[in-house]
C-alpha cells in the first residue's frame, strides 16, 4: 500500500519541509543529463515517474511527468507541462502508452518498489532508465569518516541494484555516471572535492537522507569537518579530490529494456 506525507508525497520524506532548497542547490546539471539522454535513445514519449520539479526533463522529447507531493509540483517553472498526481505503484495509464520511461533519484523513496517498477513496465514499451546509488559504494565516500549517520541512512534506503533489475525483468545494464566537479546538482556526491558546500545547512537540506538524522549528528558533522579544513587534516587525506575532474562514486543509470 502506498503512503503520503503531509504534503502528498508518496515517500519517506516530507518535501514541504525539505523542498524548499531544491531550486538553489538541485540544478540539474547538463553533463548527467547528457548520460540520461543517450541511454533514453530515440525515445519520444518518455514517462517521468517521482518527476518533482522536472529536473532533466530536457534530456527527452516529449514528457509525462508524474508527481505525488504538492510542494514539488508547485516548484515546475512554468515552461514545462505540470505533473499529474499520481504515484509509482499504480500510474493512470494504458498499457505500452509510452517509448520509454525513467526515475531519478526517486525509487529509494517510494513504498514499494517492486511494485511502482512493474507499473512503470507495464505502461512503457522500450527502456526503463533508473538513475540511482548503488547501495553498496554508497559507504565509499570521504563524508562516512564526519557523518556516518547519513550514509548508513543513504544506503539502508537505495534499493539493491540486483532487487531493481529483476523487478524490471528483461535485458538490463548498469553504468556508472561520472560526477563533475563543478557539478550543479546538489547531491551529497556532488560535493566530493568542495566540502565547504555541505557546510552550508541549505546545501544539506536539499539533499533527503540529512532530514533523518538529529541535530546531534549534523553538529558534530560541522564541528568535525570545520576542524579538519583549517588544520588541514582533510587536505592532506582527500586533497587530491579537489583536482579530479570527475568522480566514480555511487551515482548509476540502470537502464533495462524488455
Amino acid at each position: 500500500m502506498t503512503t503520503r506525507s503531509q504534503d502528498g508525497s508518496a515517500g519517506d520524506v516530507d518535501y514541504r519541509a525539505i523542498g524548499s532548497g531544491y531550486p538553489s542547490f538541485r540544478r540539474p546539471d547538463p553533463r548527467i543529463a547528457q548520460f540520461i539522454a543517450e541511454s533514453l535513445g530515440g525515445c519520444r514519449t518518455v514517462l517521468n515517474v517521482g518527476a518533482g520539479a522536472g529536473s532533466y526533463e530536457t534530456a527527452a522529447r516529449q514528457v509525462t511527468a508524474v508527481e505525488p507531493s504538492e510542494s514539488m509540483r508547485a516548484q515546475r517553472p512554468a515552461r514545462l507541462a505540470p505533473a499529474i498526481d499520481a504515484v509509482a505503484e499504480d500510474l493512470p495509464f494504458a498499457d505500452g502508452e509510452f517509448d520509454g520511461a525513467m526515475t531519478l533519484f526517486s525509487v529509494h523513496q517510494w513504498s514499494n518498489v517492486e511494485a511502482g517498477l512493474r507499473e512503470m513496465r507495464r505502461v512503457t514499451r522500450g527502456p526503463v532508465l533508473l538513475l540511482t546509488c548503488d547501495p553498496a559504494l554508497v559507504r565509499d565516500f570521504w563524508l562516512y569518516r564526519y557523518a556516518p549517520e547519513v550514509l548508513d541512512t543513504e544506503a539502508g534506503r537505495y534499493p539493491a541494484i540486483d532487487k531493481l533489475a529483476a523487478a524490471l525483468g528483461g535485458s538490463t545494464t548498469v553504468r556508472s555516471v561520472p560526477i563533475p566537479l563543478d557539478c550543479t546538482d546538489g547531491f551529497n556526491e556532488a560535493y566530493y572535492g568542495r566540502p565547504e558546500m555541505l557546510l552550508d545547512p541549505g546545501a544539506r537540506q536539499a539533499c533527503s537522507a540529512w532530514s533523518f538524522v538529529d541535530d546531534r549528528v549534523r553538529e558534530h558533522f560541522d564541528t568535525t569537518l570545520r576542524r579538519d579544513l583549517d588544520s588541514g587534516a582533510w587536505d592532506e587525506e582527500f586533497g587530491g579530490l579537489r583536482r579530479r575532474p570527475t568522480y566514480d562514486g555511487s551515482l548509476v543509470i540502470v537502464r533495462a529494456t524488455p
